[in-house]
């Protein structure tokens, strides 16, 4: 902390957490120049307590600094790149590609830091899953122990949280870099560590697809306009379990398509879980879903699955989402996974960005997804990332 000059500059300053006279100055504020009428603090302890939510007043000043300069500038920014390889290399230009829509990828900040109390998964330090890809569990689907499940269930709860969190800042210019942070912030706050941050090299703590990217977009420097829906994908990792949700949202207002995309998403969604009981095949999901996307005029992107979870981030059973697909077996109480349907506007093909990451419609046309974790109960199903009494009210079909 940096203590003020003197006594007549500090007089009227007030402090930031609790009121009183201040006459402490943030020092990182000092070195970006921001006003010290909203940085200064009477105490260590002030500082140390407003500091979850202070700190985003840096972000911003970096974030307006960028947004300065022309997206396709050489010089996007000191640690702001463009991102390459599955998030191991970076570039100062926007990379060649044949765009299919009017998106455009921008410049990441650099990697979001995990403090040394939190319990990691085995990729943080040096991005590779090692118990993951080699597990039985690849291939039997495992029924949980009360315990298990247990943890599951407040691992799900903070995700849902988290999930809550970031739809609530969610509208015309903020940046899903700036998601990406509340995200991060929220996770960390709670105990839990952000699940895809650094999962095979990921560089983000969530998925934040825009328009017409299907899944897996990275965070970045662009700015939400209105009339966009904006997925975000929220994983936590809290006492040994993995929590994963996502649901799509809309920014400002938006035309009557993508509400009607974005509704019929959530309705597949929750088609698909109204049949979730023990003895019910796997592959009967996809068959739900195609049949209610395709009565909307709407498709299923077929690349990608939901998944089982739990010690694991991603395991057995695999989940399709679209008819006549290939899954074997049944459920039974005790397993849990998630279902994720992707239901774009137009065809159901997909390409993948040079990020090795943002999976693209193959049109252009937009896409949208919803996602809950699941446990298969002796009578049905527990969601285990359903919405909370204290959810941000954002869907207008859900009011009554």
């Amino acid at each position: 902390m940096a203590g003020g000059s003197d006594a007549s500059e500090t007089a009227s300053l007030v402090c930031v957490q609790c009121g009183k006279p201040a006459n402490l100055q943030c020092p990182k504020c000092v070195e970006l120049k921001l006003p010290r009428e909203g940085a200064a603090f009477c105490t260590q302890d002030c500082f140390k307590a407003a500091w979850g939510s202070h700190k985003a007043v840096h972000l911003k000043a970096k974030l307006s600094s960028l947004a300065s300069c022309k997206q396709t500038s050489a010089s996007p920014g000191d640690d702001w790149l463009y991102c390459l390889r599955k998030g191991q290399a970076r570039t100062s230009k926007l990379p060649h590609f044949d765009w299919t829509g009017t998106l455009r990828p921008y410049p990441i900040s650099i990697k979001r830091a995990v403090p040394a109390h939190i319990e990691e998964p085995d990729w943080a330090i040096d991005g590779i899953p090692k118990i993951e890809p080699n597990s039985d569990l690849q291939h039997v689907v495992e029924i949980k122990t009360p315990e298990q499940i247990q943890r599951m269930r407040e691992t799900c709860r903070i995700a849902r949280e988290v999930l809550d969190a970031a739809a609530r800042i969610i509208r015309p210019g903020i940046t899903t870099d700036e998601i990406d942070a509340v995200v991060h912030d929220a996770t960390i706050a709670a105990g839990g560590y952000p699940s895809p941050l650094n999962y095979h090299f990921f560089p983000k703590s969530c998925c934040t697809s825009v328009n017409e990217v299907i899944c897996h977009g990275i965070p970045d420097a662009r700015k939400l306009e209105d009339g966009d829906i904006v997925n975000v994908d929220v994983t936590v990792y809290y006492k040994g379990v993995h929590g994963d949700l996502n649901e799509t949202f809309f920014v400002g207002n938006v035309d009557e398509e993508s509400k009607r995309l974005v509704q019929c998403t959530y309705e597949c969604l929750d088609k698909a879980i109204s049949i979730v009981k023990p003895g019910v095949r796997f592959r009967d999901v996809g068959e739900v879903i195609n049949r209610h996307a395709s009565m909307s005029g709407f498709s299923v992107v077929k690349s990608y699955c939901g998944h089982g979870i739990g010690e694991l981030f991603h395991c057995a059973p695999n989940i399709p989402h679209y008819a006549r697909n290939k899954a074997v077996g049944v459920m039974k109480a005790g397993q849990t996974f998630t279902i994720e349907p992707m239901i774009n506007a137009g065809v159901w093909r997909d390409r993948m960005w040079p990020d090795g990451w943002t999976a693209v419609t193959a049109d252009g046309k937009r896409s949208a997804q919803f996602e809950h974790t699941l446990l298969v109960t002796e009578t049905g199903v527990e969601v285990l990332t359903a919405r909370l009494p204290t959810s941000p009210d954002v869907f207008p079909w859900l009011k009554s």
